[in-house]
């Protein structure tokens, strides 16, 4: 389990919680943790407590504390969903990518951290750690499914760092149409790496979530870890 933690936001504009697991040896590199739109929600956090037990400090940041701190909700109601996508549509990407800028560099200055810290992202989370790649001096960056992505690729030149994307092939929030422009516009980026999941849809990862696939999940998560391994070790 984990602890909550307090991080200021760069801005001035106030504090904002995070939810930090810790490795049981004390010592190990960093990943933030980037949240889906249902906030840092029991499959978030869950995410962290198992990087933590693979050696690691895990940090997940409130993204939508501007809007109401403290969101925890499922993806089970049609209420939920209202409520999710309202919040993602009221997110400002680059106040987003600021704050985690600031839980980048608090991660590195936890006691124990070797200051190596990457992240990974799902769903909005999955965008964002694609913009962590392009304005953040992370070591190294996982996408998950992230959404509107092909809206971003003019920073691809901006990617100077490792940064690995799972792909969702038949994805209802990202056409095949987005998918062949990622493709085209990264397969040949020397620090990308895509993989391609055929038959499952977007958030197929997410614990007790509604697409959930268990050997795509299996399949993705041992690739994160080996690129993680891989970067921040």
């Amino acid at each position: 389990m984990g602890r909550e933690i307090s991080l200021t936001a760069s801005d001035g504009s106030g504090s904002f919680s995070a939810y930090l697991a810790e490795p049981a040896s004390g010592t190990g590199p960093g990943i933030v943790v980037i949240q889906e739109i249902f906030g840092v929600n029991h499959d978030v956090r869950a995410k962290c407590d198992a990087w933590a037990e693979k050696g690691y400090f895990a940090l997940a940041p409130d993204l939508f504390w501007r809007q109401e701190p403290g969101v925890q909700i499922t993806d089970k109601t049609e209420a939920e969903w209202a409520k999710a996508m309202s919040l993602m549509n009221g997110l400002d990407l680059d106040k987003g990518i600021e704050d985690l800028k600031t839980a980048i560099d608090s991660l590195r200055e936890v006691h124990g951290c070797t200051g190596k810290v990457g992240t990974v992202g799902f769903c909005l989370g999955g965008r964002l750690a694609y913009m962590c790649a392009t304005r953040t001096n992370a070591d190294a960056n996982a996408a998950y499914y992230g959404v509107t992505i092909e809206k971003m690729l003019d920073e691809a030149a901006n990617i100077t760092r490792p940064l690995l994307m799972h792909i969702a092939q038949e994805d209802r929030f990202v056409s095949k149409d987005a998918q062949a422009q990622i493709h085209a516009a990264l397969d040949d980026h020397p620090q990308v790496t895509i993989y391609d999941y055929p038959g499952v849809d977007h958030a197929f990862t997410r614990i007790n979530g509604q697409n959930f696939d268990r050997q795509a999940t299996d399949l993705a998560h041992g690739r994160t870890t080996e690129f993680f391994a891989e970067h921040l070790r």
